[in-house]
């Protein structure tokens, strides 16, 4: 049955494909140029407080968290549990929405923004929605009647997608998605098909029924429960070890399975063919395409064998052959090696992967570190990186420098540790998570005009061009510092001085000034996006390279040294400075300490 739903949906993609621009090996055109704005959704805007989530057994005196307090102050329900800080928040909620997010669409296309990047809005009861309770609708409270919508889902028979109903919530996506496409921006999702919540409907059953459900099949099971005995034996094996995420089954595995390494295999059949549905639901509502998603960010995509991934890619093409698929592909050996990504981009699996591993050599050089990189060593890791890929994948990856899962780009740019190693405001002693030194505000700038001037998308997580900072989960994932929102001072403890910091937060309009201008540059010069690019000059801390292409020629420049510096222009030429408007003359350039240029010839 396997080989004759595949080459089925083989036919279908290969008939479609034959119609349309994009090869089916190829990225989707559009994805060159975008400008991705990642969305925490239950932080990113309560737009409707009728909607607020209540948690599965909540403490006693549990509450929504105020928006606007102090993210290290514990409520008085927090206090009584007795646990330490970084246990006690992953309880709380701020109520974010998918109607915030409606609202803020404007700001959102004021920035400059063409593409969002949701991250998990399935129906789940956490906040960060990686344990699913429904693939097939959205979360509950992300829409107008929570009530209602547990009512309607629980008329369907999940595992029959023809009796799947549209939720208020799933209408209100389905909304945001038109909104998204009216202003000419693109939209993907992000799922996790590696494993569910344990509230997920068919874990459910094989939790209750054990050997005799018709899902015993689907998840990583150990052993059953033998009702003979007092205790349980039920086994199963959860994502990390985490026994709130169970593992859909892995099958037909014919090369070892190592975690951070690409491997042969599949997932259960049964599972997969929900799956399956699952995306073309959102691909194609109700059979439609230009109301759908535009394609997936796909979670710890290598714990998942290549063969369902390319039955994926067959799937989500056949369906929309312009979608984009970008996979988390991320650590080999965590601190210290990063995943190749080669396997995942050759055409058959992902167009793109969370180029993560572009990002940690710029910050060894943009960044003041203990693991400071020069110009030569940056440029040859840059190299490295991407001439493991096919050129047009190159240009297609999601350049992603900070995420819900590392350090927020201006806490990491303030401390000197190895990347995302012990980036941890609470557990490690040395480490600083409040307002940043000028210097690093500096310092990110100039990553930013590289992040802006380089090959590859550049994405932003939700809340970078405010201004926020944070060390990695949770401090990654405050609600957002909204302009109209007068904040709490944030107040924390310093563990390596042991006594409290404070901070006034809020809005950072230079911040954010910059970033609308670096989105700006990046827009007006397409040569930025899909121009060549070649390294003139690596001496020291000295970074020059070319964009170009038969229409335009742009110099990006940096002195990351400590005084200034004269650096040759390979023209006698004039061209004008996009960060300043100046025109400059001449065959050498004078450039202060931690400074950049962008140099378009005239």
């Amino acid at each position: 049955m396997k080989k004759i739903f595949v080459s089925i949906s083989l036919l279908l993609s290969l008939n479609i494909i034959a119609q349309n621009k994009t090869a089916f090996n190829s990225p989707p055109e559009w994805s060159k140029s975008v400008i991705w704005y990642q969305l925490f959704v239950e932080r990113f805007c309560n737009g409707d407080q009728n909607n607020d989530p209540v948690i599965d057994n909540a403490p006693k005196g549990w509450m929504i968290t105020p928006w606007t307090q102090s993210w290290y102050k514990q409520d008085d329900w927090e206090k009584r549990l007795g646990k330490p800080f970084n246990e006690t928040v992953q309880q709380r909620r701020y109520g974010g929405d998918l109607q915030g997010l409606l609202n803020k669409l404007d700001y959102i296309q004021e920035l400059g923004i063409t593409a969002l990047f949701l991250n998990p809005i399935n129906d789940a009861p956490s906040l960060h929605k990686y344990d699913a309770r429904n693939y097939h609708h959205i979360d509950v409270n992300f829409g107008p009647d929570p009530v209602g919508d547990n009512k309607l889902i629980a008329s369907e028979n999940p595992a029959d997608s023809a009796t799947w109903k549209w939720t208020s919530a799933d209408k209100l996506f389905l909304k945001l998605i038109d909104e998204v496409h009216k202003r000419g921006m693109k939209i993907i999702i992000d799922y996790s098909w590696n494993h569910t919540g344990t509230s997920f409907w068919a874990w459910k059953d094989l939790v209750k029924n054990q050997e005799k459900s018709t899902y015993k099949n689907w998840y990583e099971i150990e052993s059953f429960d033998n009702p003979a005995t007092p205790d349980s034996e039920f086994k199963y094996k959860g994502w990390a070890g985490v026994t709130d995420l169970p593992e859909l089954k892995k099958v037909n595995i014919t090369t070892q399975r190592i975690s951070g390494l690409s491997y042969e295999g599949d997932i259960n059949e049964e599972a997969k063919r929900h799956i399956f549905a699952v995306a073309k639901r959102w691909l194609a509502p109700n059979g439609d395409t230009t109301k759908g998603i535009d394609g997936y960010r796909l979670d710890v995509a290598d714990q998942i064998g290549m063969g369902f991934w390319r039955d994926f890619r067959i799937l989500v093409r056949s369906v929309q052959p312009n979608a984009y698929l970008v996979g988390e592909i991320w650590w080999e050996n965590f601190p210290e090696r990063l995943m190749n990504p080669a396997p995942y981009t050759k055409g058959d699996v992902f167009d793109a992967v969370m180029f993560y591993q572009a990002y940690r050599p710029a910050r060894y050089f943009f960044a003041k570190t203990d693991f400071a990189i020069n110009a030569q060593q940056f440029k040859d890791s840059l190299l490295f990186q991407w001439n493991r890929l096919p050129i047009v994948n190159q240009y297609a990856m999601m350049n992603v420098s900070s995420s819900h899962d590392s350090p927020r780009l201006l806490t990491d740019f303030n401390n000197t540790n190895k990347y995302k190693y012990v980036a941890d405001s609470i557990a490690t002693v040395n480490y600083k998570s409040g307002k940043p030194t000028d210097e690093t505000y500096e310092r990110l700038h100039l990553y930013l005009v590289h992040l802006f001037t380089t090959i590859g998308s550049p994405n932003i997580f939700n809340g970078e061009e405010m201004g926020m900072w944070g060390a990695d989960d949770p401090n990654n994932r405050k609600p957002l510092w909204w302009k109209e929102l007068q904040f709490e001072p944030e107040t924390r403890m310093n563990t390596m001085l042991r006594h409290t910091e404070t901070d006034a937060i809020g809005f950072n309009e230079a911040q954010y000034s910059w970033y609308k201008k670096l989105i700006k540059i990046r827009k007006d010069n397409p040569v930025l996006s899909l121009g060549n690019i070649c390294f003139l000059k690596t001496e020291g801390n000295k970074l020059v390279y070319k964009r170009w292409d038969n229409k335009q020629e742009i110099l990006v420049l940096f002195n990351m040294e400590n005084s200034t510096e004269k650096i040759s222009l390979p023209n006698n030429t004039a061209y004008t400075d996009l960060l300043t408007n100046q025109v400059i003359k001449g065959t050498v350039v004078e450039m202060k300490p931690l400074s950049a240029m962008i140099l378009k010839k005239l």
